[in-house]
């Protein structure tokens, strides 16, 4: 397949692409607000909300409903999370039309997506019948449908990401649900905020790709690998971030309250007790209630000076690299965005710790990742070297 005949192949697939890039940003954002609220288990029931497509607007109504035994329905907080599964339910009717455009030259392509999307399908009212082993195995050979056919495809097309980010959505899916049945266990929270950066990731990648508009750059190669390391300790923040937020420990240098000495020391200390062991266990069994956390002080405060810690660590990179981008014909204007990206989330992120983490800022703060990564990933896919 040639440059040129690649805008024609793509013409309705960039379009989709970008609004499902869209909608998947939009979908982290209200999922951190629906986490930052306290909002994840106000639905113990999935994927219904009491029994309901909706959700009940009064304790009559989720009464009649066995959700009701476990927590009493919170109203204020429970249109959130129905309304984040609603999102990420379109988010996925999106991804999976992306894919079938993609297979759609693939030798029974469409099939196999068809098929792998039946097996999900039914898997989600054997999971509410109560049928859990029965829905589990559907769900995993949907899924396994899915890697294989990423794994035979070439990229050409963009059908091997498109299969792939299917196969996300569907995983993602998975942690949606075992986040309420797992009580927000923490390291499933986590998992299911990489899984979104992931989704994101990949469709900043397709979308660019689909559009097709190079840079083209005679240092692009050496700048891929820039790019490259930044990406990984962007993500290695963003996990550390998921696992503050999962384990509630955003202010534990503070003690819950608005002060001015839990920044840049912890609780009025440069180098408090911290308990790195306890704190950084990622599985703790099941049945434990995890919303508010479970962790004693000098855990929490282990998770979040190691974030503070390699947050520094992925600043100074991140701003270096921003230098060197300057440097170069035609950056600029990529390396001033990132360059103002890196120093805004410093801010938003000394702001959560001063100010008690206001739910605004805090979800700026998740913002402001995404468009970290959107930055990155931007480059990395139209960058190319000459010919």
């Amino acid at each position: 397949m040639n440059a040129h005949a690649r805008p024609a192949l793509y013409r309705n697939f960039h379009r989709l692409a970008w609004f499902a890039l869209i909608m998947t940003a939009s979908t982290i954002m209200f999922g951190s607000f629906v986490r930052l609220s306290d909002a994840g288990l106000s639905c113990p029931d999935w994927p219904t909300c009491y029994g309901r497509v909706t959700w009940p607007q009064t304790q009559m109504e989720a009464a009649q409903h066995v959700a009701s035994e476990i927590r009493p329905l919170e109203s204020h907080k429970a249109w959130r999370e129905q309304v984040h599964r609603f999102l990420a339910g379109l988010l996925g009717v999106e991804v999976l039309t992306l894919a079938l455009l993609a297979a759609r030259r693939r030798r029974h392509g469409i099939a196999q997506i068809v098929t792998a999307s039946v097996l999900v399908a039914l898997a989600i009212p054997l999971y509410m019948r109560g049928e859990h082993v029965a829905s589990s195995v559907l769900a995993i050979g949907g899924e396994a449908i899915l890697l294989l056919a990423a794994l035979r495809w070439s990229n050409l097309d963009l059908a091997r990401a498109a299969v792939l980010t299917l196969a996300v959505v569907v995983f993602q899916a998975l942690l949606g649900m075992w986040t309420v049945t797992w009580l927000l266990k923490p390291i499933v929270v986590m998992g299911h905020l990489l899984g979104g950066m992931a989704m994101f990731g990949l469709l900043v990648w397709m979308a660019w790709r689909a559009t097709h508009l190079p840079i083209t750059l005679a240092e692009a190669p050496r700048l891929r690998w820039w790019l490259r390391a930044g990406l990984a300790l962007l993500v290695l923040q963003i996990a550390l971030g998921g696992w503050v937020s999962a384990n509630y420990a955003a202010l534990a240098c503070g003690g819950g309250s608005v002060s001015l000495d839990n920044f840049p020391r912890c609780v009025s200390q440069w180098w408090p007790q911290q308990n790195y062991g306890e704190g950084f266990t990622l599985w703790r069994g099941i049945g434990v209630d995890y919303e508010g956390g479970v962790l004693d002080g000098a855990s929490r405060i282990a998770i979040q000076m190691a974030h503070r810690m390699m947050a520094i660590v992925v600043s100074l990179y991140l701003l270096v690299l921003s230098v060197r981008m300057f440097r170069l014909p035609g950056m600029r204007g990529w390396s001033t965005a990132l360059g103002l990206l890196v120093l805004l989330q410093i801010s938003l992120g000394v702001l959560n710790v001063k100010l008690a983490l206001p739910l605004a800022v805090a979800v700026m703060h998740s913002g402001g990742a995404v468009a970290l990564l959107f930055v990155l990933v931007s480059l990395l896919a139209r960058l190319r070297a000459p010919e």
